[in-house]
């Protein structure tokens, strides 16, 4: 027979407790309990929250579509007909603690789709009338009712799942008082208000066939025979949980053997004592008749422990009991001691051959029994968490270690003072099936280390350990957890040797950034929330393909260009704190901005899209200029450009020339079109005035460009005739030649120019670029060719002739200018 007997140190109930995970199975989280067994869906933005605003009365102003109204702790007394007669939508409702003192029958008439009522902590005198068909959890508890009887208005509830009951001035029930709920599906109940029970009357809780967990908040200290009949009834019903809140008061001495009525019941699966007194003796016997029934998860919350007998908790064997105890859950969680000494547990492990679970957190343990280590074979989580264990307080050296937990695949250790990490690593060899170890809020110290194959699950979270954390970790690891741990830096190198790693947990750390070679593709989830990362870079995420859960929020990220692919384009799906913990920290103007709200423009982030923006701005100026060089003849004056740059580099022979003989009298310039009547009337009529004459055709020197050919001409001519026409008009070189005569004449000889108009040409139906030529049409002289008009014919050659006359012998410009009488015919 293995007797373990724990000894725990007294001292506990002077430091503060952390409860961690109960392994209790059927157990209730808080926010099921609140929000109860509700179908609806309620949305966030559709939710309205109006607790602690000293509301008198339910205001009239409320948005129709409200889904959820929280009312609590405010002054409101009484509800009406009409006070929610808006709220067609309200699902979820809170008044609990106000001061309600009535509730009209039909106040609630006009919400037909409530499933959760809350009126907890009130002052209702009597229960009142609800006849809600959609309503599902109902909490009427701590009012100030003498009765818990229903209604015949809670027969309509046939929807009612969960129902909360509870008076101090209620402490007894009657048969009747739960009739109307009969049919209701009623499955979860809770009733009481910690005070004594005074009665109980058989079969009242028979009538609850769907009933399987209650919750009695009450003490059976002076009456333990109404347990049994409650206990007698519930394994009538099949009620498989079972939760005794205050079951015996503080310093309560019994008699009688209050947990008699456990025994023998067949249906209860789920047992819980919390916030309750107990002695040794009285504990004893409670555990002493449990084990003899059902029950298969018991647990004990939040008690205080009294040892009045001197050798305290006793169960060593069940006299006349031959089947086996079916317990595979055990928990004790948070225990006071009433006394400053050692109490004594020795109980039999032979009598829980099926227990799977133990737990002893927040007990005092500093030591545990050498026979608890081996005692249970089939045993697979032991939680010691909260406790005063050491190092050799779980390894005790007097120990025996040949058959160490040999089932044991979880060992929670958390908030302790383990210390050698070398230690406890060579000791997990001795545990074969051990694969979780949670080693967090200790005083770990590294050491050269090595770790079992099996082991695979491992935290290492609240120590100070730093970057050489990795140095001593498993390549066998799949679950990491080093969540405050002091962490600076996490490497490529760090992550290569964790070859098997699954979910890491970094949270509340230092670290600064992820790094762009952070290759782990078997990497499924990571936590890097509340750490110094100011940006993600884009590299850092490509080689986590296996990626399916990121928790990287509360980081003090810079919203800029860095940041746009997180915000743009990185999966949110994947993010399980988005977008509730992502906001800007920097630039100063952006503090606090959420990053959803952040939405950098692609044009000011993206250097490909302002490449593309770039090129085609650059595309679409050319065209814009092209079209407008174009449109306005851009070439032909950037051509004039070039011919006027050549003009100005031989400005400086200009002061020569007055001292020069010209070599031609006059330089002709006209179409290649007009050359009949330039060939056939002008050159033969000027030759025979014994002019010199530059012809292009025959005077441009071979093998020069045309251009140079024009300016020479133009400078060796006293004077230039243009013969102006259509065709004239439309000449390119024609136009050079102007455009050089023009700028000559202005520059050396003003007379120099004499136009002959071959066709009439309307100077506003000249081109922009002839605005020179149109200027000179309207200032100078000009002579206009009379067609076959032979005596206008005679006159016209006579102002040729006087406009184009020179001396024979004199050929230099000044000699030739005084002989030249020059005649202005204007037309």
């Amino acid at each position: 027979m293995h007797t373990i007997r724990f000894r725990m140190n007294p001292s506990t109930h002077l430091i503060p407790f952390l409860c961690l995970l109960v392994l209790t199975a059927g157990g209730e989280s808080a926010n099921q309990k609140d929000m109860g067994p509700i179908t609806c869906v309620v949305q966030t933005n559709l939710q309205l929250d109006l607790s602690k605003h000293g509301l008198v009365k339910v205001p009239s102003d409320l948005p129709w579509d409200t889904q959820y109204l929280d009312l609590s702790y405010n002054n409101i007394t009484y509800l009406y007909k009409g006070n929610f007669g808006i709220l067609s939508e309200l699902c979820v409702l809170k008044i609990s603690h106000n001061s309600l003192k009535d509730i009209s029958p039909s106040a609630f008439q006009d919400c037909p789709r409530l499933q959760l009522l809350d009126i907890s902590f009130n002052a209702l005198k009597t229960i009142p009338d609800l006849p809600l068909t959609s309503l599902r959890f109902l909490d009427l508890s701590e009012n100030l009712y003498n009765s818990y009887r229903l209604g015949e208005s809670y027969r309509s509830l046939v929807n009612i799942n969960s129902l909360a009951l509870g008076s101090p001035w209620a402490r007894s029930v009657k048969v009747t008082d739960f009739s109307p709920l009969s049919a209701a599906p009623l499955r979860s109940m809770q009733l009481g208000a910690g005070h004594e029970i005074d009665g109980y009357e058989l079969s009242s809780f028979t009538c609850l066939l769907a009933l399987r967990e209650l919750t009695l908040k009450m003490s059976f200290c002076q009456k333990p025979e109404v347990l049994k009949d409650i206990l007698q009834d519930l394994d009538k019903i099949d009620v498989n949980t079972l939760t005794l809140i205050k079951f015996v008061p503080n310093q309560c001495n019994v008699s009688r053997d209050i947990g008699k009525g456990f025994k023998g019941m067949n249906g209860l699966l789920n047992l819980t004592f919390k916030d309750t007194w107990f002695s040794s003796s009285v504990l004893t016997k409670v555990v002493f008749n449990i084990i003899q029934s059902s029950v298969q998860t018991l647990s004990f919350l939040n008690i205080t422990f009294a040892q009045d007998t001197s050798e305290g908790v006793q169960i060593h064997s069940i006299p006349g009991y031959n089947n086996t105890v079916h317990l595979k859950v055990l928990s004790f969680d948070t225990i006071h001691h009433h006394q400053y000494n050692f109490p004594l547990i020795s109980i039999n492990a032979t009598l829980f051959p099926h227990l799977t679970h133990l737990k002893f957190s927040v007990t005092g343990i500093s030591i545990i029994p050498c026979n608890l280590i081996s005692a249970l074979p089939l045993l697979k989580v032991l939680d010691l968490s909260d406790n005063l264990l050491h190092d050799h307080g779980l390894w005790w050296p007097a120990c025996s270690f040949a058959h160490v937990f040999p089932s044991l695949k979880e060992l929670y250790l958390r908030n302790n003072k383990f210390k050698n990490l070398q230690f406890i690593s060579n000791h997990t060899y001795e545990m074969p099936s051990l694969d979780t170890l949670d080693l967090g809020s200790n005083v770990i110290t590294l050491r050269k280390n090595s770790w079992p194959p099996h082991l695979t699950n491992l935290a290492l979270s609240s120590n100070v350990l730093g970057d050489a954390v990795f140095d001593h970790l498993s390549p066998f690891i799949q679950t990491l957890n080093l969540t405050q741990t002091g962490i600076m830096q996490l490497t490529q190198n760090n992550m290569s040797q964790l070859t098997a790693l699954r979910q890491l947990f970094l949270s509340f750390n230092n670290i600064k950034s992820l790094p762009d070679d952070l290759s782990t593709p078997q990497l499924v989830e990571l936590h890097v929330d509340q750490n110094s990362i100011s940006t993600f870079h884009q590299r850092a995420f490509e080689g986590l393909t296996g990626l399916r859960r990121l928790k990287a929020g509360n980081n003090p990220f810079a919203c800029n260009c860095d940041l746009y692919w997180f915000v743009t384009s990185f999966n949110k799906t994947l993010l399980i704190d988005w977008p509730l913990d992502y906001a800007c920290y920097s630039p100063p103007d952006l503090a606090g901005m959420a990053l959803e709200k952040y939405l950098p423009s692609r044009l000011s982030c993206d250097p490909w899209a302002q490449a593309a923006v770039a090129v085609m701005t650059i595309l679409v100026v050319l065209t814009a200029a092209g079209a407008v060089f174009y449109a306005f003849d851009g070439a032909w004056y950037l051509q004039m450009l070039w011919v006027w740059i050549r003009v100005k580099r031989r400005s400086h022979q200009r002061a020569q020339r007055l001292g020069e003989a010209f070599e031609y009298h006059v330089f002709i310039s006209y179409s290649q079109k007009d050359s009949q009547w330039v060939d056939t009337q002008l050159v033969p009529y000027l030759e025979g005035e014994q002019l010199k004459l530059c012809v292009h055709e025959r005077d441009f020197t071979p093998g020069h460009w045309i251009i140079d050919n024009i300016i020479r001409c133009v400078e060796q001519s006293y004077k230039t005739l243009f013969v102006l026409s259509n065709n004239f008009v439309q000449s390119e070189w024609c136009n050079y030649e102007l455009f050089f005569a023009q700028h000559w004449a202005m520059g050396i000889q003003q007379d120099s120019l004499v136009f002959i108009l071959l066709e009439p040409i309307p100077a506003d139906s000249l081109p922009k670029k002839f605005l020179k030529l149109r200027k000179l049409l309207w200032q100078q002289t000009y002579l206009e060719w009379p067609g076959e008009n032979s005596h206008r014919q005679t006159l016209f050659w006579t102002r040729v002739k006087a406009l184009l006359k020179v001396s024979h012998q004199s050929t230099t410009l000044e000699r030739v200018a005084k002989e030249v009488e020059p005649e202005l015919v204007r037309e």
